[in-house]
């Protein structure tokens, strides 16, 4: 297996959540949320020590929470995505492959990260990435409405990512969604991250623009299969209640 380093993205402010915290600390399942996701990196053993990406203001609370399980990353600014993986590039070193995931997705198992790095593993040079497919757009898959639609051409692969704000009637009627969750080799990746383009409406730098400049290059961009309730994301507190139900249920169910 290829050296790996999984990257944590945990440093934003989360105000649609509501709380005092930062979002991914938020307690879901009666622990902060992001202590699930580290559990299950650490568990699958693609990488033993996770690096958590973190605001200046809030490092102690995640040590607090989260110990010496994990390396720390500090993004100074809330500039996106792509800026905060890159704030954590004297972390992952070497590392030949790296794996973004991010704090709010507490549900993610170990068996599914695995699936993932296996994919890249046999397809190195590839890009690989995780989706899911919604059975409908109601509750409790209610929230990946406004979740980014994979979009595949007539063999199955897949041509492009489409924001869910950006897209056509067609492709906002597809249900394989995005969660954002990426294997990069990370020679490409560091190569192109300082290539990103803030002009957008937010003048933020976007992990995502990196599947468009694959899909430009012609790299192959494979992907794995996850359960949408494993990978869903929580940005507020119905969402939050969301999961709290879901958890309940399986843990009835087991």
């Amino acid at each position: 297996m290829m050296n790996t380093r999984v990257v944590i993205l945990a440093a934003g402010k989360g105000k649609r959540m509501g709380a005092e915290l930062p979002k991914p600390l938020v307690s879901v399942a009666g622990k902060p949320m992001i202590a699930h996701l580290v559990e299950s990196v650490i568990a699958s053993r693609v990488d033993a020590k996770p690096i958590v990406v973190v605001a200046p203001d809030s490092m102690t609370l995640f040590k607090d929470a989260l110990g010496d399980s994990c390396d720390y990353a500090v993004q100074n600014e809330q500039l996106g995505t792509g800026h905060a993986v890159m704030s954590a590039k004297s972390i992952v070193g070497s590392a030949g492959r790296v794996v973004i995931l991010y704090g709010d997705h507490p549900f993610i198992p170990a068996e599914t990260l695995r699936n993932l790095v296996s994919l890249h593993d046999a397809t190195p040079n590839a890009i690989a990435m995780l989706t899911s497919t919604v059975p409908n757009y109601d509750k409790p898959y209610d929230a990946f409405t406004g979740w980014a639609r994979v979009v595949r051409d007539a063999t199955g692969k897949v041509v492009g990512i489409c924001e869910a704000k950006d897209c056509r009637a067609n492709e906002q009627a597809l249900h394989e969604v995005n969660p954002g969750i990426y294997a990069f080799p990370a020679g490409w990746m560091w190569e192109r991250l300082p290539k990103l383009s803030n002009q957008n409406a937010s003048g933020e730098y976007y992990l995502t623009e990196l599947i468009a400049m694959a899909f430009e290059e012609g790299i192959v961009v494979v992907t794995a299969s996850a359960d949408p309730l494993d990978v869903m994301g929580i940005n507020t507190p119905e969402e939050r209640a969301t999961a709290e139900e879901v958890f309940a249920q399986r843990q009835a169910a087991r």
